[in-house]
């Protein structure tokens, strides 16, 4: 008699079960497709209010000149370089994402812009990443704990390089807390991102993993417990646009 063989792991991709080490892959075939157009699509999807979201968590965030910040999942540089800009004289900014077309996109807008003291790329996992316990005083993540893997690997990450004090912010699609508004955002993002991917992106498929992510992402109180049990203490949470995003803090202590 054999034993039965061991179930595989599974993670969602979408609405779909992928086998758990299958997802990073088709994550960043996604990011691959749609990285020359993000920041546009980004825009025509949002109305441009993505950039008050992301003004906002730099507003709590509050950088002060000469703290370390890591900003996890931003490659194209949106959330960084606001919090560099807000530093000043003593700027200390990496930015780390898995996807380097991405990444490229960020290096390109950043010399665009002048903005080249004091911010710092790497190519990593958010589950696995490649700094050394107790190195930053801030983490962020924009809507990106969504597309990894292990979300409860990439909290525990965020808590380990974190220093003692040190804060984490997570800015997600979440869970609209208005019925009537709910139905129709659902309606609205389900047919007009992958109609924006197809005609602007030429890639409807990408897109449309992307609005199905969004409805597979823990709604907030239920991310806000996984922080607790990765060890974030002081954890809240601010619904903006009523919930169509959330902003998630909590501290390293």
């Amino acid at each position: 008699m054999t034993d039965a063989p061991d179930p595989i792991e599974k993670a969602s991709f979408g609405y779909r079960d992928v086998p758990a080490a299958e997802k990073a892959g088709l994550v960043r075939r996604v990011f691959e497709s749609v990285a020359p157009s993000y920041d546009l699509m980004n825009d025509l999807m949002s109305g441009g209010v993505h950039r008050l979201w992301k003004n906002t968590l730099v507003d709590v965030v509050n950088p002060r000149p000469g703290e370390k910040f890591l900003d996890v999942a931003g490659g194209t540089g949106d959330v960084a370089f606001r919090i560099l800009e807000r530093q000043a004289e003593a700027p200390d900014v990496t930015i780390c994402d898995i996807n380097t077309a991405m990444l490229a996109v960020g290096r390109d807008r950043a010399v665009d812009r002048g903005l080249l003291r004091g911010l710092a790329w790497a190519t990593g996992d958010a589950e696995t990443l490649p700094f050394p316990d107790r190195t930053f005083d801030g983490y962020t993540i924009a809507f990106g704990l969504r597309n990894v893997t292990g979300i409860d690997k990439a909290l525990a990450e965020a808590w380990r390089v974190l220093k003692p004090g040190g804060r984490f912010y997570c800015l997600e699609f979440s869970k609209v807390t208005s019925a009537p508004i709910a139905s129709a955002y659902d309606a609205y993002s389900a047919r007009a991102l992958p109609f924006f991917g197809r005609v602007i992106a030429k890639d409807a498929e990408s897109y449309r993993y992307l609005h199905e992510s969004i409805r597979r992402f823990p709604p907030q109180r239920e991310l806000a417990r996984r922080m607790r049990d990765a060890g974030f203490a002081n954890v809240t949470w601010r619904d903006m646009t009523m919930g169509v995003v959330a902003l998630h803090s909590g501290w390293r202590i």
